[in-house]
């Protein structure tokens, strides 16, 4: 089975850190200082050593937020 790397980023559940990056037009500095201010949030995966981020939870975290 071959993995498709053409997905569209708003398709994706889970997004690396520099897919999130230009998702959310966040830098990704600012993002690895909120996985690592957040580490148990519900919008965190870990996969090893590799945090992904779930999208949709991460766009709630986003709106229940005033500032980053």
């Amino acid at each position: 089975m071959s993995r498709d790397n053409n997905v569209p980023l708003w398709h994706k559940y889970t997004l690396t850190i520099s897919e999130a990056s230009v998702y959310f037009n966040i830098g990704e500095k600012k993002l690895r200082q909120l996985v690592q201010e957040n580490a148990t949030a519900d919008f965190l995966l870990n996969n090893g050593v590799k945090v992904l981020i779930k999208r949709v939870k991460f766009e709630q975290f986003i709106d229940e937020t005033c500032s980053i």
